[in-house]
């Protein structure tokens, strides 16, 4: 009897399932958007029994709309928004607090003193991360001591922390699972990357109780728990992959060497790249992740971000009014030869990796009565590429590793003029999967190959389709003055 794996992917907008069989091929995909949550300028917040209300409404209409039964599901992957904050009752499940969303910035203060009294190496040493309140820890730390009675809660083992993934876990499997993936874990401020697991040190540092209160670590591919008391599935389903959103994708696009690298296409870029069994520390700014965990086998990522990809586009649409939707802006782009002497610098939101200069403002150089919309639109997609090339030469540094292609996902993927100026700058091919939704495709993988419907990775990337290649052609004098542009604007932005 051919069986299937169901993947829920609950992201920072909304919640997609998506039930795949053997070859990989999507049988049914069902979304629903979630509520974003503002209770102050810069607090961003979710409700939980929301997101839960997602996953128990669009499972059953997946399988009805693939027409199979839930007993034709071999196993359940789960990929997540990450670092975004969730704690709740072990008594009943219940939530204390909207979870707190990995955007918001409340613990701004709290992260700026940990740095004033010279914390930022230690944690750097041992999560690979920076001391920000984009991460979880500072989160869990204003929860514990702004819902009343929580921390004493807390410190009689009553509560239970975790991400997102941790948290639908403990759902599905009607509380009798309290774990993450160590991709997830190590996007916590909380976990040592070296040792691969929690770390003392740190606990104390953000004053966060042991007795309890964390998840189990796992490996990224494993049983966690089977279904328990749904009324949507029933029970004995295995739980069987978890990865963060943007590691998902790196498994996603079969990126299981070292030196593989992908970039998700969306609100922002975010590129990951394979660097191996051993933990890199990045000197351009980058972060150091856990990718997944198979077994006992730990593969780290460097990973950058550009803030501003797809919003740029939204911003020629909404801010300028020049495109009436998003898909119009290549077409428009097209309309001329190339951008002109045009540079267009997204530091909408400030500069992520490798430049991190938060005060950084967008700028539009080299204008001239011959400008059009057309350029503007041409260099706006442009500038969302010379970041990536700014990362991923970060990343080639870093690791001392030439890339060989770049594969590359997210919504903005399906733009053809932003991929191929991307791979005339990079001067690799860059590769677009059929399925362009890789974030669920590797939470589907890493259940799929838990319980054996996949024998093994090379398996796995057999089955992966591509939908187009884009080889660089772009002359090395050509591509040389037009980064020549790029940084010179860049330094006045």
């Amino acid at each position: 009897m051919e069986k299937f794996i169901l993947a829920i992917d609950q992201g920072t907008t909304g919640t997609t399932c998506l039930i795949l069989d053997k070859a990989l091929q999507v049988r049914a995909r069902c979304s629903q958007e979630i509520h974003q949550i503002f209770p102050k300028p810069g607090w961003v917040e979710h409700d939980l029994e929301e997101i839960w209300a997602t996953v128990a409404k669009l499972v059953p209409r997946t399988l009805d709309q693939a027409g199979i039964r839930a007993n034709d599901l071999a196993a359940i992957g789960i990929t997540n928004q990450r670092e975004t904050t969730a704690l709740w009752r072990r008594s009943d499940g219940q939530p204390l607090h909207n979870a707190i969303v990995w955007q918001c910035r409340r613990t701004s203060d709290a992260c700026e003193r940990l740095r004033s009294e010279g914390k930022a190496r230690l944690v750097r040493n041992r999560t690979g991360l920076v001391l920000d309140p984009y991460f979880s820890a500072t989160k869990l730390a204003w929860l514990l001591d702004n819902v009343p009675g929580a921390r004493r809660d807390a410190e009689r083992g009553e509560l239970a922390f975790g991400t997102i993934d941790t948290f639908l876990l403990w759902r599905l499997t009607g509380g009798a699972v309290h774990a993450t993936d160590a991709s997830n874990a190590a996007r916590t401020l909380l976990f040592n990357i070296r040792h691969c697991a929690w770390d003392g040190a740190l606990l104390e540092l953000f004053g966060i109780p042991a007795s309890g209160l964390l998840p189990e670590v796992r490996a990224s591919s494993e049983i966690y728990g089977e279904t328990r008391g749904l009324s949507f599935l029933p029970d004995g389903l295995p739980i069987a992959g978890i990865a963060g959103d943007q590691q998902a994708a790196l498994f996603g696009q079969a990126c299981f060497n070292q030196g593989e690298a992908k970039c998700t296409f969306g609100t922002g870029a975010f590129l990951l790249m394979n660097i191996g069994p051993k933990p890199l520390t990045s000197t351009f700014g980058l972060l150091t992740t856990v990718a997944w965990k198979i077994g006992d086998e730990v593969t780290y990522a460097f990973e950058g971000s550009a803030f501003i990809a797809g919003a740029a586009v939204q911003w020629l649409r909404d801010g300028l009014g020049i495109i009436e939707t998003a898909a119009q802006s290549e077409a428009l782009a097209r309309t001329v030869e190339d951008a002109g002497e045009v540079i267009f610098v997204p530091a909408l939101t400030g500069l992520g990796a490798p430049h991190w200069r938060v005060s950084a403002r967008g700028l539009l150089a080299g204008l001239s009565r011959d400008t059009t919309k057309g350029h503007l639109a041409r260099a706006v997609l442009e500038g969302i590429d010379f970041q990536v090339h700014d990362l991923i030469a970060a990343m080639e540094a870093d690791s001392k590793t030439s890339l060989p292609r770049l594969m590359v996902d997210g919504g903005a993927s399906a733009n053809g003029l932003l991929m191929q100026f991307l791979a005339d700058l990079i001067d690799v091919p860059v590769i677009r999967p059929k399925m362009i939704e890789t974030t669920a495709f590797g939470a589907a993988f890493l259940a799929g190959l838990a319980v054996g419907l996949w024998n093994d990775k090379a398996a796995i990337r057999e089955a992966w389709e591509r939908d187009a290649c884009f080889e660089p052609s772009m002359a090395a004098a050509d591509r040389e003055v037009r980064l020549a542009r790029w940084r010179k604007a860049l330094r006045q932005a």
